[in-house]
């Protein structure tokens, strides 16, 4: 049931977006705030300068953004984890490989249409960073990027389906082919951030690295989560009826 299958989603986006609500508050806006005021020449001994009143207001502030971070971080994992859920359902079949395997492939496919092939275009903005293009049309650029790493990521897995009776390196081969082609093509891109230069490289590197470190973890989670709760359900004496009652057997890929 579809049902059966958003509900597992919903759950493993529930987990992996509380993982990646807690790396925001506790990792990204730290760094982004340590960026900003290495871009303003802010010294981070202010603090102790001030009265009580500040410092009580400035931790009033951080505690809301931590809970604004993990909340939207939870909130991003379901959105996430349940067109996850509604694409393992009805593309399952055309998957390669077992269960593991196959929600692994499409976590895989989901990291690169929504974060790789996007940002090799529209990279994150570190603070200090100023865009060439509007919001309108980074959004619209945005948009269209998802839907062409979508359509690579589809043309990748009809082909090492086709090629696999050859054998999987031969396969593995000609599904990286259309993958290289795009990244290789989008690599060659004109920027689109211009960086501050009172901001270091190194530190806009180091943001953009841990952003990208950090969606490939959340797809990591909600794969594993997902096949974990189906798994768990299929143990369940009730699952089994269930999939007997539906003609489903207990031993395949739908529960």
């Amino acid at each position: 049931m579809i049902y059966d299958y958003l509900k597992r989603g919903v759950a493993a986006g529930v987990l992996a977006g509380l993982a990646y609500g807690l790396y925001i508050a506790l990792v990204a806006n730290p760094l982004l705030e340590y960026i900003h005021d290495a871009g303003h020449g802010h010294d981070h001994s202010h603090g102790h300068d001030h009265g009580h009143g500040h410092d009580h207001s400035h931790a009033v502030s951080e505690t809301t953004n931590a809970v604004v971070s993990v909340g939207s971080g939870i909130l991003w994992g379901i959105l996430l984890a349940g067109v996850f859920a509604l694409a393992y359902y009805f593309l399952e079949p055309e998957l390669p490989g077992r269960e593991t395997a196959t929600a692994a492939i499409l976590g895989a496919a989901g990291f690169f249409s929504v974060s790789i092939v996007p940002w090799l275009v529209l990279p994150p903005a570190a603070p200090g960073g100023e865009a060439t293009l509007g919001i309108d049309a980074r959004l619209a650029i945005y948009t269209g990027l998802i839907g062409l790493g979508i359509l690579v990521s589809g043309v990748a897995i009809v082909g090492y389906r086709r090629l696999a009776p050859a054998g999987r390196l031969k396969a593995l081969a000609g599904a990286s082919v259309p993958i290289v082609i795009t990244v290789a093509g989008l690599s060659i891109a004109p920027p689109t951030i211009i960086t501050q230069p009172d901001v270091a490289d190194e530190l806009v590197y180091a943001f953009q690295g841990s952003a990208l470190l950090s969606q490939a973890a959340l797809w990591a989670l909600i794969a594993g989560g997902f096949v974990w709760f189906q798994n768990r359900a299929r143990a369940t004496p009730s699952s089994q009826s269930i999939d007997a009652d539906d003609g489903h057997p207990v031993a395949s890929n739908r529960a």
